[in-house]
């Protein structure tokens, strides 16, 4: 993607998270219908449904030729990423949402032939807004981002997933003694925002596409590592663990799995 397509798109998208955004807080006072999905730890709310409906509503009118993978089932049943690809979450970090009011983000992602091309991932209560393409760079803003500092694992925090660690998936208890400090979000979206600020060296968790396709073409911009705990390369349509680190946190994550 040029800069200047990409600069559209930024313009266009950006009103869009704007707008979901609004529609969050206008409901910040409000009782909220909460349903459960596979079990009462997967929620979604009217919030959730009403963000994806109308940002399906925004990419059907301004790209009808691109297909729509969203969270809560409102865009096409991608089986497939042959041409233009829409990955979004309208609301990542239900619970957080429910509970905290806090810690929760929106994310959008073009793919085209199952590449990455362009990404937002909009901390709501932050403000803060990380958006980038391929080739391009990421901006914080209106900032423009420099890579993280390419840390060992032993030299930074470890954002990890609670059930992971509980059951010790792919020694994860061990990865977390190995680092400074193990932190736990809730947030795939925000988790991803630690790692491409610097705040922590690597985030691991098993997600779905929605969950990690806008966070890898902001990674990857910034020299970042978006692989499975064995290093290979996730499909956009996998659901695996995954894991966002620095080249080096990487390397000392993988060779734990021997």
């Amino acid at each position: 993607m040029d800069q200047s397509t990409f600069q559209q798109w930024d313009a266009q998208v950006t009103q869009w998270i704007d707008e979901a955004r609004e529609n969050i807080l206008a409901h910040f006072d409000e009782p909220l219908s909460i349903e459960e999905k596979s079990g009462r730890r997967d929620l979604v709310t009217q919030v959730d449904k009403e963000n994806e409906q109308r940002l399906v509503a925004h990419i059907r009118q301004a790209d009808p030729d691109a297909q729509i993978l969203g969270e809560e089932g409102l865009g096409d049943h991608v089986t497939e990423t042959d041409g233009r690809l829409w990955i979004l979450d309208p609301l990542d970090g239900t619970m957080n949402f429910i509970k905290q009011r806090d810690d929760f983000a929106i994310m959008m992602s073009l793919y085209i032939d199952g590449i990455g091309q362009a990404a937002w991932l909009y901390d709501v209560m932050g403000d803060r807004l990380f958006h980038g393409a391929k080739g391009i760079g990421v901006w914080l803003n209106d900032r423009l981002m420099a890579p993280p500092a390419n840390l060992p694992l032993s030299e930074g925090l470890a954002s990890l997933s609670g059930p992971l660690v509980r059951h010790d998936v792919d020694h994860m208890q061990a990865i977390g003694a190995a680092s400074l400090g193990m932190r736990i979000i809730g947030s795939a979206g925000i988790a991803f925002t630690k790692v491409l600020r610097g705040q922590q060296v690597c985030y691991i968790s098993y997600l779905r596409p929605w969950d990690f396709a806008t966070g890898k073409i902001l990674a990857e911009e910034l020299g970042l590592v978006v692989t499975t705990v064995d290093g290979q390369t996730p499909s956009v349509l996998s659901y695996s663990v995954v894991v966002v680190a620095t080249k080096q946190a990487q390397q000392d994550i993988i060779a734990m799995q021997a």
